[in-house]
């Protein structure tokens, strides 16, 4: 199971939100390389970036996620106004291994299958009481993450996040996650609510069986609780490979 450490830009400076609000933020650094360099040092393969400028609407962080994919040693998977197959491209050849769609992804399904041809796509399904949320958070859609696994034939994953969660130290949705094992044989990225080693060694054990197959979480994306220092990386990715 991998982990991915999560850098969430805005203004250029690495914050973190509380439940998506861009209201509640906190600024933890203003070096967002430095940052990516510092996880890879402790072991991290993947690095998350999120450009919440870009996910609003309001500019975007574009040459940060660059640098950060150019300079890091970290493989970039990244979201956050990815709207199209421009962008997917810019990114690609900026060296971003894996884009996440989201919005975009909502609206035009078949997108996905277009940007997918250039890069590996994971959509992310981030939801509030099992309704996908688009435009940075700000707007409901009235898909719903259960019926949402089924549309993307041709993405490499699916990032979900309980906003309700996110930023918050309130521990995963573990039985919400188990649920869309079922529904899918695409990989499945948790996100949201980690606040400590128990949390991740929980992620790593959901199991369920599928057609005599057995199916578990890829991955895990975790943020604020490696800021705030209830763990490092070099010991979450060891929780998770235990």
């Amino acid at each position: 199971m991998l982990l991915f450490p999560a850098i969430d830009v805005r203004g250029g400076k690495v914050v973190r939100l509380e439940q998506g609000d861009f209201a509640r933020e906190t600024n933890y650094s203003d070096d967002a390389l430095a940052v990516a360099q510092s996880f890879v040092d402790e072991g991290a393969e993947w690095v998350h970036v999120v450009d919440l400028d870009a996910a609003a609407g309001k500019g975007n962080n574009r040459s940060v996620v660059e640098r950060i994919a150019g300079r890091s040693g970290a493989r970039v998977q990244t979201g956050g106004g990815v709207r199209g197959l421009d962008d997917a491209q810019r990114l690609a050849d900026a060296g971003v291994a894996r884009v996440v769609m989201g919005s975009a992804a909502v609206r035009d399904p078949k997108l996905v299958d277009v940007v997918a041809k250039v890069i590996d796509v994971a959509v992310g399904l981030d939801h509030r009481q099992g309704e996908v949320a688009t435009d940075g958070w700000l707007r409901g859609s009235t898909l719903t993450v259960q019926a949402a696994v089924g549309q993307y034939a041709s993405a490499a994953a699916f990032i979900v996040t309980d906003i309700s969660r996110d930023g918050m130290l309130a521990g995963p949705d573990v039985d919400g996650l188990r649920e869309l094992l079922t529904l899918t044989a695409t990989p499945v990225i948790a996100s949201g609510g980690v606040a400590a080693l128990g949390d991740l060694r929980e992620l790593r054990d959901v199991r369920v069986n599928v057609d005599d197959t057995v199916r578990g979480l890829a991955g895990v994306i975790v943020g604020k609780a490696i800021y705030e220092g209830r763990f490092g990386v070099r010991d979450a990715a060891r929780a998770l490979r235990l």
